[in-house]
């Protein structure tokens, strides 16, 4: 039996939201270590990889390892009926030929069930080899994502490229229309072993950048975490003071 539960139910939403656009249907792998999905668009241009560690749930338990066939459109229009704050459960019997899903409110006041009809899929993986690329850029992800959105009304291409220069800098333009965005900026990076310069279809640009809030979602937790490292430390600062005024007034 397979069984995850995700106290933050949004986050399988903008899952599905990233992936919809770019395949209809797909295997889901699980296994004790989590989900796994492998999937190519229909014109098999691009390939989604997906990865959900089973310390990502809230609770995770998984029996045998199991290969679901699922709809994605399907299972995000069922999605969108949960609230962005309910927990979601996804539930699976071994050999069964539906998947679970139940939506909770965070109250305990409402609880819905769905159960999604799975697919005979016969998918092959496919290995990705591992590459050595001659130009790495990070940058914030909503950032990128709005360069691709804003180029995209002008043209149908994006031309990406990396050139060497006082200031390293990665460039995306189409005919009529040029964004630079320079090193010099603390949230860039650019590490660069050689001159690139790459054209990609906006449309996929756009599909792919569709996966930005997770990034987001990830920051959120580490800046809390963050905070809650000062505050101990604040705290120790004040206790040491005090133990030296004691020794002070005993002197």
């Amino acid at each position: 039996m397979f069984e995850a539960l995700l106290v933050q139910g949004s986050i399988l939403k903008k899952v599905l939201e990233a992936l919809k656009d770019l395949t209809n249907e797909a295997c889901w792998d699980i296994s004790s270590g989590g989900v796994n999905l492998q999937s190519m668009d229909l014109s098999h241009i691009s390939l989604v990889q997906l990865t959900l560690c089973s310390e990502g749930f809230n609770t995770y338990s998984c029996n045998r390892n199991l290969a679901m066939g699922v709809n994605l459109t399907s299972m995000s229009k069922i999605l969108k009926c949960a609230g962005n704050e309910d927990i979601i459960t996804l539930r699976a019997e071994d050999n069964a030929d539906t998947l679970v899903l139940v939506f909770e409110a965070p109250n305990q006041e409402k609880a819905s069930d769905y159960e999604m009809k799975l697919m005979d899929l016969d998918v092959e993986q496919l290995g990705i080899p591992e590459q050595e690329y001659s130009c790495i850029v990070k940058m914030p992800s909503g950032e990128f994502a709005r360069l691709c959105r804003d180029l995209s009304h002008i043209g149908d291409a994006a031309v990406i490229s990396c050139a060497k220069s006082r200031v390293k800098r990665l460039e995306m333009d189409t005919l009529s229309c040029h964004k630079q965005v320079d090193k010099e900026e603390e949230t860039v990076t650019v590490e660069m072993n050689e001159l690139v310069q790459l054209t990609f279809a906006q449309r996929y640009l756009n599909f792919f950048t569709k996966g930005t809030p997770l990034s987001s979602m990830k920051k959120k937790k580490k800046k809390k975490k963050k905070k809650k490292k000062k505050k101990k430390k604040k705290k120790k600062k004040k206790k040491k003071k005090k133990k030296k005024k004691k020794k002070k007034k005993k002197k």
